[in-house]
């Protein structure tokens, strides 16, 4: 599991080009089904749209993407739309970028950046997230110890999932990854060896990003 980039959710907003009025709709899409059916809800919506142009990616490392023009000269919206979230590094998300056409011919030139610009005002508008892969640590604790054990987690910026008291103490610890050797260790000295580690796996922690 690696850190990958994603949409925070659903984002929605516009914009009015040489006449022409452009919409954009970003969502978050785990599957190319997911995607595929975003645009099919979208291309309903805006069904009088003069096109409904879309693209997404998919998987950690964006093995899944497409991209599509709708009736626009190839390759001036669809592979646009696509560059957008591959510039930003997003993965698991689509975009549907509808136009209703004004009047007034763009070029293809004018199309590219159009589209482009307006994909990029979609990613803004969904909001944009890091997911971080955390190793989720199992500390268990006698009480005289609890305090010196959490003061230090706390003060270095480890994530207590959640605390169970009984018998003893047990903390769930989100950490890093490339940390947990370290924690491991420096939590073993701290206490003389008295507490007991164990692993429960792997967990995303999202970080949300400005762009």
């Amino acid at each position: 599991m690696e850190s990958y980039r994603t949409v925070i959710g659903y984002g929605e907003t516009g914009l009015e080009i040489s006449k022409s009025k452009f919409i954009v709709q970003v969502n978050r899409a785990i599957s190319a089904k997911d995607a595929i059916d975003f645009i099919e809800i979208v291309k309903k919506k805006h069904r009088d749209a003069t096109h409904n142009c879309s693209a997404f990616i998919i998987g950690p490392r964006g093995e899944h993407q497409k991209a599509d023009d709708d009736g626009e000269p190839a390759g001036t919206a669809g592979i646009p739309i696509l560059e957008t979230l591959k510039k930003n590094k997003i993965t698991d998300a689509v975009i549907v970028v509808t136009r209703y056409y004004g009047g007034i011919k763009l070029g293809a030139g004018g199309l590219i950046r159009a589209y482009g610009k307006v994909a990029a005002l979609g990613l803004q508008a969904a909001g944009i997230l890091e997911r971080i892969p955390h190793t989720h640590i199992i500390l268990k604790t006698n009480y005289d110890l609890f305090g010196i054990v959490e003061n230090y987690l706390h003060s270095n910026n480890y994530i207590i999932k959640k605390k169970d008291f009984a018998e003893q103490v047990t903390l769930h610890v989100l950490v890093e990854k490339n940390r947990e050797t370290s924690l491991c260790q420096t939590i073993t000295n701290l206490t003389s060896g008295r507490i007991t580690l164990s692993t429960a796996g792997i967990q995303y922690v999202d970080k949300t990003l400005c762009i």
